[in-house]
Parts: C-alpha cells; structure tokens; sequence
C-alpha cells in the first residue's frame, strides 16, 4: 500500500507486467497490421502514455504509423460517466482507404469507444480496429468489445499509466486502486 498525497493506493497492475503486456499487444497489432498504412488514433488524455508505449515498440516491426488524436469527453472531473460522450477535438488526418487503430486506456460502459468507432466508420476507412489499456467487462452497458486489450480488471476506480483522478496520478508507472476507509482496513498488516 501507498500513501501519495493524502491517499492510500494499493497496486493492481506492476510496471513490469504493463511493460511485458504492451510487447505482447505489439506483436499481435504488427502481424495484422504488416503491410498496411496504419493511423493511430488515440483518445485523450488517459491513452497518451499506453499510445507512446505502443509506438514506440511499432519500430520493432517496421511499422511507422501516422498519429493523431481526438478528444472525446464523458467523465469531466467525475468518477462517473455522463452517458454521452461528445466529440472535443476531431482527427486532423484523412483516413479513408487507411487501416485505423484507436487507442484508449480503458473500456468500460463502452459508450466512448463505440461512439468513436462510429464516428470514424463515416470517414470510411479501410478498416477499424481498437486497442484498450484496460477492459472492465461488468461495466459494459453495450455489446462493444476490444480487438486488443491489455488486461481486463474487475469494476474498480484506476489511476496510473496515464489515467487520473480528477487530473491528478497519471504519472505513476503503475495501475492502482484508491483505497476507502473500509477497504485501507483489509490491507493493514
């Protein structure tokens, strides 16, 4: 357990174990991906460390993506989504004709990433894949499912590699849950 400022977390996922998992994500986009122009799309802000992970390792295949971002919004500084994510910020790039991977750091109700893959099936790609850092399968409120996908987690609220509470931990090189009171006791040695 961990105290950062004020708060107790307790780690879900270790460095190494996102460090090995990304590797294996990599291989498996790269043989599908082999041959095709690839654009990576990531969704901002909680994807931005796992998408510079992934791309970075692309090298290793010889695979040189183009990148761009949007921003889609359905927390705000909540715990809770809205329920209707909207468009903030929209890609820059022309996709049609073009293999496309959206990457986003976590898939739970699976509002965002079908709003997104929507989105983009208008600007008629050649094909659409999406890649999640983390899967919470009981939070789903749709049938939307990963092609690639990190680690599935239990419904637990997450920070670290990149994701935040209300801005705040994305910096940490692991994925932690915030402890409450009642569950700080369980881990008290």
């Amino acid at each position: 357990m961990e105290n950062i400022k004020g708060m107790k977390f307790k780690t879900l996922i270790s460095e190494r174990r996102i460090k090995s998992r990304v590797k294996e994500l990599v291989k498996e986009i790269a043989e599908d991906s082999q041959g095709k122009e690839l654009i990576v799309i990531g969704i901002l802000k909680g994807s931005f460390i796992f998408l510079s992970d992934l791309l970075r390792l692309f090298n290793l295949y010889d695979i040189h993506p183009s990148l761009d971002f949007i921003t889609v919004e359905s927390y705000g500084s909540g715990k809770v989504s809205s329920g209707k994510p909207k468009m903030l910020r929209d890609i820059t790039t022309d996709i049609k004709n073009k293999w496309v991977l959206i990457v986003d750091d976590i898939l739970d109700t699976g509002r965002t990433l079908a709003f997104a893959k929507e989105y983009f099936q208008k600007k008629k790609p050649a094909s659409i894949k999406t890649c999640v850092f983390l899967d919470k399968p009981e939070r789903r409120v749709n049938e939307f499912k990963a092609d690639y996908v990190g680690f599935e987690i239990p419904d637990k609220f997450v920070v670290g590699y990149g994701m935040d509470s209300d801005n705040f931990f994305r910096e940490l090189p692991y994925v932690a849950v915030i402890l409450d009171a009642e569950e700080r006791a369980q881990y008290k040695k």
